[in-house]
């Protein structure tokens, strides 16, 4: 039995769900999301602040699919009662971000700034020059925001300069200079 399939979902007291079949509905303090679900996972509501998912057999597809539906809408409860957020740093001499109303400009070393224009539903902030935070309730298009933002400029692995998570350690590796024989 899959241990994070089995456990329970709890709703906070802001929290509203609706389950409709395969369809499950959340909705919060900070907006609502809806998602469909494949339809032999059994989603159902014990009570108003209790979720529970169950599979109907122990093949390999309920199997991998159980806990995947059960994190799935604890990240929905999640989002809407707390939301997401990624953190990226600039690192790089004169790397900078900055917000021109609604878009995200940069200049990280390319001959034009790169402006980037978020997605209906996603926050972007730039509390310093070097930082910038994706806030967001859907925790998949956050991650994949951030993960667009940072292929402007990945990281590379001589300098350390680029667009990094926060808190991420990049791997250096030693130039000409240092690999003599």
């Amino acid at each position: 039995m899959s241990r994070i399939g089995k456990k329970p979902i709890l709703l906070p007291d802001s929290v509203k769900a609706a389950v409709e079949g395969n369809t499950v509905r959340v909705e919060g303090p900070k907006g609502k999301l809806e998602q469909v679900f494949h339809q032999d996972m059994i989603i159902k509501q014990v009570d108003d602040k209790t979720l529970v998912v169950e599979r109907p057999s122990d093949n390999k597809l309920h199997r991998s699919l159980h806990g995947l539906t059960r994190t799935l809408i604890s990240n929905m409860v999640q989002g809407v009662s707390a939301g997401f957020q990624k953190n990226l740093e600039l690192v790089g001499v004169g790397y900078r971000a900055a917000l021109q109303g609604n878009k995200l400009v940069l200049t990280v070393g390319y001959s034009h700034p790169v402006e980037m224009v978020p997605p209906e539903g996603i926050e972007i902030e730039v509390p310093a020059v070097t930082k910038v935070a994706v806030k967001g309730i859907d925790k998949q298009l956050v991650g994949a925001v951030a993960a667009n933002i940072r292929a402007v400029r990945e990281p590379e692995p001589y300098k350390g300069k680029g667009i990094k998570y926060e808190g991420e350690r990049i791997r250096r590796k030693v130039g000409k200079a240092g690999a003599k024989r």
